[in-house]
């Protein structure tokens, strides 16, 4: 493992926001596939998490936000259940520290991490 993927700890899976968009998908899809594109209900979770390394080590909530909606199709296999949690938050963790602006940000996120 990577130690930029160990600097971006596992957040549980949102098991009851999954159940009430998955339940918004199948009765106006729609409406689903907006919030699922819009990508903020994971976003926000995420960055609950991850947003203090993350600021740390350069990245705006903007520029999270842009790379969690990039992710949309994985986010609605999550959502259906063709996806894990593990899959999709690891993917993301992956997207977010690859696309940090500074230099040496896995030492950054390992050090803001460790003051949680």
């Amino acid at each position: 493992m990577s130690e930029t993927r160990k600097s971006l700890p596992m957040p549980e899976e949102p098991l009851a926001l999954r159940a009430e968009t998955r339940a918004l998908l199948e009765e106006n899809p729609e409406d689903g596939m907006k919030t699922i594109n819009d990508a903020r209900f994971v976003a926000e979770i995420l960055w609950e998490e991850w947003g203090d390394g993350l600021e740390e080590a350069g990245m705006a909530y903007d520029a999270f936000l842009a790379i969690v909606r990039g992710y949309a199709g994985e986010l609605r296999l999550w959502v259906v259940g063709e996806r894990i949690w593990e899959h999709c938050a690891a993917g993301l963790a992956g997207r977010a520290t690859r696309r940090l602006p500074n230099t040496g940000c896995e030492k950054e996120l390992a050090s803001a991490g460790a003051s949680r």
